[in-house]
């Protein structure tokens, strides 16, 4: 017995997408952090350039097929880390979907970026309070946090808009 699925050239198109997001996850895993819980969120420019050329339901599965797949690659599946990533994935994803009814004119790849950034960091926190660590304490991190979260935002965010000026050449 065989089983066929119909796929479109839009399956395929998000497949690849989300390989190239999930490769960069991963890469990204293997880089030591110079402080525990920050990373560039490299992977996060392939989603804010889905958003922009494919719209919102096309980020969504980019973004929860890397987070899914990347986690079974690195054997971090359902473990906090794999829940703190999907945590902060769907509170990015809420930050970019609420973004998008900004104007354009000044709300462009490098905000979106920011915003889902600190959405992304704000999800984490809060499930760490809530879940494993439920101290006052933890509000020391914020700065700290909230600071990578600009910065590496910023970043994600001028790499994404250059890929999507290139884009429109």
């Amino acid at each position: 017995m065989q089983i066929a699925l119909a796929t479109t050239p839009e399956d395929h198109r998000i497949a690849r997408l989300a390989a190239f997001a999930i490769g960069l996850s991963v890469a990204e895993a293997v880089i030591p952090s110079p402080l525990p819980g920050v990373k560039p969120g490299l992977a996060n420019i392939v989603t804010l350039v889905v958003l922009q050329r494919l719209g919102m339901a096309a980020a969504i599965w980019v973004s929860l097929l890397r987070v899914v797949a990347g986690s079974l690659i690195l054997g971090t599946f359902l473990s906090p880390s794999f829940v703190l990533s999907l945590c902060g994935a769907l509170t990015s994803l809420v930050a970019l979907a609420l973004s998008r009814h900004l104007p354009r004119g000044w709300f462009g790849p490098v905000t979106l970026s920011i915003a889902a950034a600190y959405a992304h960091i704000a999800g984490q926190l809060a499930v760490v309070y809530a879940w494993l660590m439920p101290h006052p304490g933890l509000l020391y991190f914020v700065p700290v946090f909230a600071a990578a979260a600009l910065f590496f935002g910023t970043l994600n965010g001028l790499a994404a808009a250059r890929l999507l000026e290139e884009d429109r050449r």
